[in-house]
């Protein structure tokens, strides 16, 4: 199992709201009402960790080692809501979401292949890494920028272990496991072909509901999200290259090949399918 020993790798390094965050260096001056929204658009954001929770839970019965795992990251990132909205409640309380705002993403997501979500959390840890690395540097108010850099070193580390448990999967599954991460890992690393920033909270999932089935839907302001990325933090070409960079490299990695370009990574993902028809006669599911 990789829960115990990542349980003490966290726990190792967790930082702490009351200590840790400079409240006493806040400067008003360097908070803008602009800014003061983002931060609030953030808090609820987080907030839907929880639905996020609910559906590896339903959709990973088979496997206890990584449902235990969901406790520590559901933690941590209900902890990344909190600090935000701790923030805005002592600095601009007018601005702190109210329950029916945070209520609002909690919502049902549609039954999806474990091993496909997994790599697509795993591309969505890879890019708030970035995103929040960014956010940090664009803040001027020292407290947020602290808050947002503890944000972005835990994406890091979430990345981290959902990386152990791709690893676990291949051992498990082979090709099959392969065939989902590379499918699911072309389509996030592919930004430049997306008419909107790919992460989780940002993709549809519940037809039902379609289209108020994404997380950013049901926001108090649906379009914050591109517009935070564009004119705000400036998320630029450079950015989103570090992002599809260390989606590669981290594939890379885990297949043992050299994949340093999108179109490598494609026609790795052909031959695992090929790979996978040659032995079963079908391609399955995860390799569609």
């Amino acid at each position: 199992m990789l829960y115990p020993e990542l349980f003490k790798q966290l726990e190792a390094v967790r930082w702490n709201m009351d200590t840790d965050i400079p409240w006493d260096k806040f400067d008003a001056g360097m908070l803008s009402d602009d800014q003061a929204r983002t931060i609030k658009m953030n808090a609820i954001t987080e907030w839907s960790a929880l639905p996020a929770t609910e559906m590896f839970l339903r959709d990973n019965q088979h496997d206890s080692d990584f449902s235990a795992f969901m406790s520590i990251w559901f933690y941590e990132e209900q902890k990344h809501s909190l600090a935000l909205i701790e923030y805005l409640r002592r600095f601009r309380p007018e601005l702190v979401p109210t329950e029916e705002e945070l209520h609002a993403v909690r919502f049902e997501f549609d039954p999806a292949p474990p091993l496909e979500t997994l790599m697509l959390h795993f591309c969505g840890e890879v890019r708030l890494t970035q995103w929040y690395r960014c956010a940090s540097e664009w803040h001027t108010e020292p407290v947020i920028k602290s808050i947002y850099k503890h944000l972005s070193q835990d994406e890091a580390r979430h990345g981290g272990a959902y990386l152990k448990y791709m690893k676990k999967a291949i051992t498990n599954s082979g090709d099959t496991a392969r065939a989902a991460f590379a499918k699911i890992g072309l389509l996030m690393a592919s930004s430049a072909r997306s008419a909107k920033p790919l992460h989780p909270t940002n993709l549809h999932v519940n037809e039902s509901l379609f289209p108020n089935d994404t997380v950013q839907s049901r926001l108090p302001d649906p379009d914050w999200l591109e517009a935070w990325l564009t004119s705000q933090i400036n998320f630029n070409e450079d950015w989103e290259a570090r992002v599809v960079g260390g989606i590669l490299r981290n594939l890379s990695n885990l297949f043992e090949v050299p994949l340093e370009t999108i179109t490598a990574l494609n026609r790795y993902r052909k031959q695992i399918i090929k790979s996978l028809e040659s032995s079963n006669g079908a391609v399955p599911d995860a390799a569609v």
